[in-house]
C-alpha cells in the first residue's frame, strides 16, 4: 500500500512539473518546429501560419474520439458566434481513415479549416505539438503566439473574445 501511495505520489509530481513546462515553452506558429502544412478535405496543403493575424482555435481530433465529438459541438457554437469577427479554427484529424474522416467532418458539420495526417498518432504534427490525448487545443493570438492550452467552455469563449478585440 505505502508503494502504490508512493508511487502515485511521483507521477503526480511528474505529471505537474512536465504541465508547468510546457506552459512556459509556448510555441509562435511561425517557429518551424511547430510548423503544420497538411492537406484538407479537398486535397490541398495547407499551413497553419498562413492563418497569423486571425485568432485560431488549434484543434487536434480524431473521428473515433468520443470526448472530440462533444468539444466539436462547442466548437461549432464558438464558430459561428465569431468566424465574422476574425476567429478561425484550424482542427487537425489524426485519423488514419480519410473516408472516416471526411464523413465525421460532414456529420458533425465542421465548417472550418480541416486538415488530416493520416499517419495518426505517428505523426509528426502530433510529436511537435506534444499530443498525448484527444481532443487537445491551443488558443493562438493575432500575433501566433499561443497563448493557452486546453480551454473549454466559458472559459474558451471569453479568452477568444478578449483575443479578438486586442
Amino acid at each position: 500500500m505505502k508503494l502504490r501511495t508512493l508511487v502515485l505520489f511521483f507521477l503526480a509530481a511528474a505529471l505537474s512539473f512536465t504541465v508547468k513546462a510546457q506552459k512556459q515553452q509556448l510555441p509562435n506558429i511561425a517557429d518551424p518546429r511547430v510548423h503544420i502544412k497538411l492537406p484538407d478535405l479537398k486535397g490541398d496543403s495547407l499551413t497553419l501560419v498562413s492563418f497569423t493575424g486571425k485568432v485560431i482555435v488549434l484543434d487536434f481530433w480524431a473521428s473515433w474520439c468520443g470526448p472530440c465529438k462533444l468539444a466539436n459541438r462547442d466548437l461549432v457554437k464558438l464558430y459561428n458566434k465569431y468566424k465574422t469577427q476574425g476567429l478561425e479554427i484550424f482542427s487537425v484529424s489524426l485519423d488514419e481513415s480519410k473516408k472516416s474522416w471526411q464523413k465525421a467532418v460532414d456529420k458533425q458539420k465542421l465548417t472550418w479549416i480541416q486538415v488530416n495526417d493520416p499517419r495518426g498518432w505517428d505523426a509528426q504534427t502530433a510529436a511537435r505539438w506534444n499530443i498525448f490525448q484527444l481532443p487537445t487545443t491551443y488558443l493562438i493570438n493575432k500575433k501566433g503566439d499561443v497563448v493557452s492550452i486546453d480551454l473549454e467552455g466559458k472559459e474558451l469563449e471569453e479568452s477568444i473574445r478578449k483575443l479578438l478585440v486586442e
